[in-house]
């Protein structure tokens, strides 16, 4: 049989309930990173220590002292489970694959609908690294060596592309010539003279290319 791949996403969590069953340091990034991003975290664990009170005290997360229960479960979108007790972990499974929750059963890569990338941010740009669950620390070796590559500029020339994006498709009415002038200003070339020559002056550059001129 041809092994599936994974289908590469980025979801937008805005408002959307989203579970944690445990609250140990692993537990912890994960309600960060989705407190992050926007969802509603519900976090669900028997203790609560003073280092995770702290750091996860925010308003879209709520704290649920209580064993498990697939009650809490009820309309998620997705739940990770990140507790210590491998029995409960593959319930917290079962439970989701029967209320079709995607559910991420963090290390037993068996027990996961999808993984969590290890994500290089630069403003709007997003480079996420997955191996597929195979070694999520050489994913973030990865990660590591493009944060040499990849820089806070990378991050502002999105932004300034962004706007000339929207001019172009105000006013440029041919399809063909809106791909040609992005294509162009999206190369290494254009980069470069953003980097050395400044944001006002890669303006210039990209209107006089919309006006031909």
């Amino acid at each position: 049989m041809v092994p599936m791949h994974r289908y590469p996403i980025y979801l937008n969590l805005a408002g959307k309930r989203t579970v944690v069953i445990g609250a140990g340091p692993v537990g912890a990034r994960k309600v960060l990173s989705l407190a992050d991003a926007g969802a509603r975290v519900v976090v669900v664990a028997l203790h609560f220590d003073c280092a995770f009170t702290q750091s996860c005290n925010l308003p879209n997360v709520e704290m649920i002292e209580s064993s498990y229960s697939k009650d809490y479960l009820a309309s998620a979108l997705l739940c990770i489970a990140a507790t210590n007790d491998a029995t409960l972990n593959r319930r917290i499974y079962g439970d989701c694959q029967e209320l079709e929750v995607l559910c991420n059963v963090v290390d037993v890569p068996e027990l996961c609908d999808f993984f969590v990338p290890a994500v290089l941010q630069r403003g709007p740009l997003q480079i996420a690294v997955s191996t597929d669950g195979h070694c999520p620390a050489y994913a973030g070796h990865v990660r590591r060596k493009l944060e040499a590559i990849f820089t806070e500029a990378q991050g502002r020339f999105v932004e300034a592309l962004e706007q000339v994006r929207c001019t172009i498709i105000q006013s440029v009415d041919s399809p063909d010539r809106r791909k040609a002038l992005l294509g162009e200003l999206v190369k290494d070339e254009s980069l470069n003279r953003f980097l050395k020559e400044g944001p006002q002056a890669w303006f210039q550059y990209a209107e006089s290319l919309i006006q031909g001129t």
